[in-house]
């Protein structure tokens, strides 16, 4: 009986040891994991609007998010089109100004975009909040002179106007490799980064957001978006007068696309 009782309180002093343990090294990583991210809010573009999407992305549990500490955050699959409604959310939600996206987009299946219902739901609450966005639309020469793809196009134009974005046309075969690039700039507070693009249903695709630096994109797209009659809307004005009358009136003359598309 005595060297069982002496075998129990053994099991139960080394329980208590490792309970011990355990919850010592809990508060010891939670202290450190804290601490790590309020010191590097300050070193974000915009510390209060980085510290709401931080928060956001602890409460859903988003995979990944403990990257966030550092400023840089990748997502795949699914859960990029979750982070983009995130970032025009939080902007929305937050005190960040100005209230302004610049969106730019390349574009070879315009009617993907159509089908992200949430995304552009959230677009359309910006805009009534106040905010400002401009999307820009990259797409290759071929493709503008293609019947299909420029009714697909014009379509996605008709219905983002309808929200209130700001649209512009830009040929990728004229921008260099560092413009033709996928990349939305959230108010001066982060960029996303498309690197791999999403399916339809976004079973793949990967994407970034850094929350520094974000100044140097908003220069990339301003650089592109550019002024007067050499602009991107400028751009997607000269497409539109030329292929609108043929898509309504069922005469498409593609090789008078292809000229009028080579001077854009």
């Amino acid at each position: 009986m005595a060297e069982k009782s002496l075998l129990k309180d053994v099991l139960l002093a080394a329980e208590t040891v490792l309970l011990l343990l355990m919850v010592a090294n809990h508060m010891w990583l939670r202290r450190i994991y804290i601490q790590l991210r309020r010191a590097n809010d300050r070193h974000m573009s915009d510390a209060q609007y980085f510290a709401l999407v931080r928060e956001q992305l602890e409460r859903e549990l988003m995979a990944g998010f403990g990257e966030i500490a550092d400023g840089h955050l990748q997502v795949y699959a699914s859960e990029v089109p979750r982070l983009s409604v995130l970032l025009y959310q939080a902007l929305i939600d937050s005190g960040t100004e100005p209230k302004r996206v610049l969106a730019a987009d390349l574009t070879t299946s315009p009617d993907l975009l159509t089908q992200r219902r949430e995304y552009l739901a959230v677009n359309r609450r910006l805009v009534e909040a106040g905010g400002t966005i401009q999307r820009l639309f990259i797409c290759w020469q071929d493709d503008l002179a293609r019947e299909d793809f420029a009714r697909s196009l014009l379509e996605l134009v008709d219905h983002h106007r309808s929200l209130g974005v700001q649209c512009a046309l830009a040929v990728r075969d004229r921008l260099r490799a560092d413009q033709a690039v996928d990349f939305v700039v959230v108010s001066k507070a982060a960029v996303l980064l498309e690197e791999e693009q999403g399916d339809a249903d976004y079973r793949r695709g990967r994407s970034s957001v850094y929350f520094k630096h974000v100044e140097r994109w908003a220069g990339r797209f301003e650089s592109i978006w550019g002024h007067g009659s050499d602009s991107a809307p400028f751009v997607l004005q000269s497409y539109e007068t030329t292929v609108r009358p043929m898509l309504n009136g069922g005469a498409w003359d593609e090789a008078a696309v292809r000229e009028a598309a080579a001077r854009l």
